[in-house]
């Protein structure tokens, strides 16, 4: 099977479109030579003369089919499986170009499909399976109820603080398991963060500080755009438990936003233990691209829910979106999320 596999290869590599295209362009160069030449050694009119522009015609002709055949057509098809797979429509047909653009090309791909571990896919897809049975197995209306009778019982016991939890954690779930919209608007993303922040107030007390920042002018037309769900709270929690909590002193939480003329940029800092260079290397090379085989179950390990977020943003909306993380030891740390301007 392996040598079969290396034959095959082995053929193909006089079968790249790089190359068929140097034939033709050498072709041409010979054709046009030859036209030059034998119309400067015949320039006298007579039979002769045109048979030989026929004939010349005539190769020229053959030359612009054979480019047709063998560089246009399979081109197109390279084209069309390339766009297939970057829409989501096919994953296996990119390893079986009929004809690859280029060496370089097919290394390429061999070497995603080397990386790209099937099983682990599956898994994910199975992971993916039971955690949506899991949640429709939840009566969304069972826990509002009871949560909305645990807050009528702190009223009529006057505990205020256990009804103001009590409601914010019901609109929190109510956000989280009945939304099932793939794009929210900012105003939800930051209400959602608003509900999360009175959540952990009542354990670290006046302790946490939070804010947003947004240009009083544009703040109408910024509060439009749209985004995933929960972008926004995964990094708040990672702020934080791997910034605030093992803060000495006060910990301030900002979200800050700011719109270009394409862009959206959501910035969210925290003064807490912040990270060294190396640390803040290391993920930003992981931020760098996608990779549909690296989402996790976030279990505190700080860096997950940043990664799954980067990749949930690059997968909807490009690589040229998503997160960036600049952090200082000791300091503080700000996450740098880009996305589209999406308004409707």
């Amino acid at each position: 099977m392996g040598n079969d596999k290396g034959s095959g290869a082995k053929r193909r590599k006089t079968n790249y479109i790089m190359i068929r295209s140097a034939v033709i362009m050498f072709l041409l160069g010979g054709f046009s030579l030859i036209m030059l030449i034998m119309l400067t050694i015949f320039r006298q009119e007579g039979i002769f003369y045109i048979l030989l522009l026929i004939g010349l015609y005539g190769l020229f002709g053959a030359i612009i089919y054979f480019g047709y055949q063998f560089l246009y057509k399979p081109y197109r098809d390279t084209e069309k499986v390339c766009r297939l797979f970057s829409e989501g429509y096919l994953l296996q047909g990119l390893f079986e170009l009929r004809v690859p653009l280029s060496p370089q090309m097919e290394a390429a791909t061999n070497k995603f499909r080397e990386l790209l571990d099937m099983k682990e896919l599956i898994s994910l897809t199975k992971k993916q399976a039971e955690y949506l049975a899991l949640q429709n197995q939840i009566n969304p209306h069972f826990l509002y109820n009871t949560l909305e009778g645990i807050r009528s019982e702190a009223l009529y016991a006057g505990i205020d603080s256990v009804a103001e939890m009590t409601e914010a954690l019901a609109t929190f779930f109510r956000y989280t398991i009945s939304n099932v919209e793939h794009l929210v608007t900012l105003e939800d993303e930051l209400a959602n963060i608003e509900n999360y922040y009175i959540i952990q107030q009542f354990r670290f007390g006046k302790r946490l500080k939070y804010h947003v920042e947004i240009d009083a002018e544009e703040e109408r037309e910024i509060l439009k755009c749209r985004l995933p769900k929960l972008i926004l709270q995964p990094i708040v929690e990672n702020a934080i438990y791997h910034g605030i909590e093992r803060k000495i002193g006060d910990g301030i939480l900002c979200v800050k936003i700011e719109n270009t003329a394409s862009r959206c940029i959501i910035t969210i800092s925290d003064n807490g233990l912040g990270m060294n260079e190396t640390v803040v290397d290391g993920l930003n090379e992981k931020l760098k691209t996608a990779s549909i085989t690296t989402f996790h179950q976030d279990k505190k390990g700080g860096s997950i829910a940043v990664e799954n977020v980067n990749n949930r943003i690059k997968i909807l909306f490009g690589e040229e979106y998503g997160i960036y993380i600049y952090s200082k030891q000791n300091v503080g740390t700000d996450v740098e999320i880009t996305l589209p301007i999406v308004k409707e």
